[in-house]
């Protein structure tokens, strides 16, 4: 006779049922790995992930991601290629989680480009009606951004262990990482932009304080500082959303266990450790997204720079600066090039991914 379960689901229980009914309620979305069940004739609970021949071959429950997908270690050259690949693989996919922040991102931006270059705009029923259009299509960017970043986990370890899966099971998956990683964008965000907030009050700083050379040696002081900050708190946060997600740990298991791996592979050499190979990943990134940023501004920066090294008159300076950015018009070029750069920021996300797996099998060994 064949194995039935009942499955338990806030409180309410459903069965005794076979596997084949599992496997339909697990394809319509009704059964996640995380539920609780037990066999029909035994009283001990545990985990739908543990019922036999269920999600063995297409689970992505936490924990079971991180187990099988690198088997030898790979060089950083053979991460970026398989970056590449995964990327190439999943593509519709990765698209896909893309466009959930990507479309409300754009329809703010489209919307507050068009307040601003319409000439003389009055404060009536419509402008009020865009306004706040724009400011919840923002909001909506804001909430769904945790979703995309736990689904770029989940859906890189699934590609890299050679297993494929539906975008809406990945999106049935992700809804229940929300909290932690939202909470942990809150404070991973925000201490960067702490930490960029500092280094602006260090620029203005040196533009407000009359030139001596006790007040440049205390700004090049606090700029050093302010780097190794930011440089610690980088490799501490390096692999939080693997951990978060992949490994199902508590936020601050998951900053603890982000740290101790960025800073391990002691004994390799240094270009070999996880945090240099983090850190030359992001750099890559970080190239890319400055060239698509700058080089459709570069005329209005070249102005700006300009004006910071000529005037003598900080007040002056921001009148000026704030004129220059109220008269500009639409840049439909920077616009585009914006929205290239974000349908290939998973590449950033996968990358981490397969470095943190990398990573992992040096400390299993």
């Amino acid at each position: 006779m064949a194995e039935e379960w009942i499955i338990r689901v806030q409180g309410k229980e459903y069965g005794p049922v076979d596997v084949e009914t599992l496997r339909e309620w697990k394809t319509e979305g009704r059964l996640l790995p995380t539920n609780e069940a037990r066999r029909a004739d035994v009283d001990l609970w545990t985990s739908a992930a543990d019922i036999p021949g269920l999600f063995e071959s297409d689970d992505i429950g936490a924990g079971r991601l991180a187990e099988a997908p690198l088997q030898t270690r790979r060089s950083l050259a053979q991460i970026l290629i398989e970056t590449v690949r995964i990327y190439q693989k999943g593509f519709l996919q990765f698209v896909g989680l893309t466009l959930l922040t990507l479309l409300p991102s754009v329809s703010s931006q489209l919307t507050g480009a068009l307040i601003g270059t319409t000439p003389n705009v009055n404060v009536d029923l419509r402008t009020l009606a865009a306004g706040a259009f724009g400011f919840c299509m923002l909001v909506l960017t804001i909430v769904l951004w945790p979703v995309y970043l736990a689904g770029i986990q989940i859906l890189t370890a699934q590609l890299a262990a050679g297993r494929r899966t539906g975008f809406l099971t990945v999106l049935n998956e992700v809804v229940r990482y929300w909290p932690r990683v939202a909470g942990l964008c809150l404070f991973v965000y925000g201490v960067f932009f702490l930490l960029t907030v500092f280094a602006f009050g260090i620029a203005v700083m040196l533009i407000t304080t009359p030139p001596s050379l006790f007040s440049a040696l205390l700004a090049l002081a606090l700029l050093a500082f302010q780097v190794w900050l930011f440089g610690r708190f980088f490799i501490n946060v390096l692999f939080w959303q693997q951990f978060a997600v992949l490994e199902n740990a508590r936020a601050l298991d998951s900053l603890r266990e982000s740290k101790n791996l960025a800073r391990s592979g002691r004994d390799l050499p240094w270009f070999q450790r996880p945090m240099w190979r983090g850190a030359f990943i992001a750099s890559i990134w970080f190239a890319f997204v400055l060239a698509v940023t700058a080089g459709p501004e570069w005329s209005t920066l070249s102005r700006y720079f300009h004006e910071l090294t000529t005037s003598q008159d900080p007040q002056a300076l921001l009148q000026t600066l704030t004129t220059t950015s109220k008269s500009q018009a639409f840049n439909l070029a920077g616009f585009l090039l914006g929205i290239i750069q974000t349908l290939l920021r998973p590449l950033l996300g996968i990358a981490f991914v397969l470095l943190y797996l990398d990573s992992k099998i040096d400390i299993e060994q």
